[in-house]
């Protein structure tokens, strides 16, 4: 199968590179020096736990020279599509599917206004991974997992043609879960990567230091509650035992744990605030649900959204 990947940093570089490892013929959308190295010298990953490899394939900055292909992989930052998802058009063919991997909740419509509802797949992922230099990718942890299915509304079954991308991704090593539904697993997400990237994004903290305070973990999940009011309006039942599964991996999680919003800020970086915390509030608002801990932490974060403040 052909894949395309829109966004080969940490993420889609990441899952890419299981992909071609694994014999499908992929080619990487990138630009600047990372393209550059990809072409000369591969796209190297490094993993102390799963092992290292580097795989050779086509990388191209214009989508016109790619020309279309079976699945296009869309795993830009979100506050790139302004520019991005007007590249998928060449990549478009008779049967080409596109599975957007993008953090919040927005990215499945903003995809669709380009290349038409049917042809969008909706999924999330769980997996720590950084581009520590161009044309290297470094994974800490074992995870590597996609959930991911159709977004067209409530069905009863997988689609054969999740299935079929699905079965092609756990060939590649990819802990892959193809779900009828997937807006449940992408607000399942939403309910904890809003307010995780708030409360770190907000303090400048790493999650140990202030998931001491009780007071913290108090507000923190009345902000996931808030969310999960928010899925609700939208008509999508988030998982049953969803708080409880969130507090058990909140116990769990290593002190030092930042969230990639966080790591941006710390680097000057532009940050996902519009696809987190405005997201939640635009829908709120629009179901006028009130949410005041993610409307503080929206108001909080919104002037650092193209960077440090000078």
């Amino acid at each position: 199968m052909r894949f395309a990947i829109l966004g080969s940093g940490a993420v889609g570089g990441y899952f890419g590179a299981k992909l071609a490892k694994a014999g499908q013929d992929v080619t990487f959308i990138a630009r600047g020096a990372h393209l550059e190295a990809i072409r000369s010298k591969g796209l190297e990953v490094r993993s102390a736990q799963l092992g290292d490899f580097t795989v050779r394939a086509a990388a191209e900055s214009d989508t016109a020279r790619v020309g279309a292909v079976d699945v296009v992989i869309v795993s830009v930052k979100a506050y790139d599509n302004s520019t991005a998802l007007p590249m998928l058009p060449p990549l478009i063919g008779a049967d080409t599917v596109v599975l957007t991997l993008q953090n919040g909740v927005d990215s499945v419509d903003e995809v669709a206004a380009i290349v038409g509802t049917d042809r969008v797949l909706g999924g999330t992922t769980y997996v720590a991974t950084a581009l520590e230099s161009p044309g290297l990718i470094v994974q800490t942890g074992v995870h590597r997992a996609i959930i991911f299915g159709e977004v067209q509304g409530q069905l009863d079954a997988i689609t054969p043609r999740v299935q079929t991308i699905a079965d092609i991704l756990a060939s590649a090593d990819i802990q892959v879960t193809p779900v009828a539904d997937a807006r449940v697993p992408i607000w399942d997400k939403f309910v904890y990567l809003a307010a995780f990237s708030g409360f770190t994004g907000a303090s400048r903290l790493a999650i140990g230091h202030i998931w001491k305070y009780p007071q913290v973990q108090e507000m923190f999940y009345a902000a996931s509650r808030e969310i999960a009011s928010i899925a609700a309006a939208e008509g999508v039942t988030i998982a049953a035992n969803r708080f409880d599964t969130l507090e058990e991996y909140m116990q769990s999680l290593q002190p030092t744990t930042r969230s990639s919003l966080l790591i941006d800020l710390e680097q000057g970086k532009r940050i996902e605030v519009e696809a987190l915390q405005g997201a939640a509030v635009r829908r709120a608002k629009k179901h006028r649900i009130a949410v005041p801990i993610m409307s503080t932490l929206y108001a909080l974060l919104k002037p650092w959204e193209s960077g440090p403040i000078r």
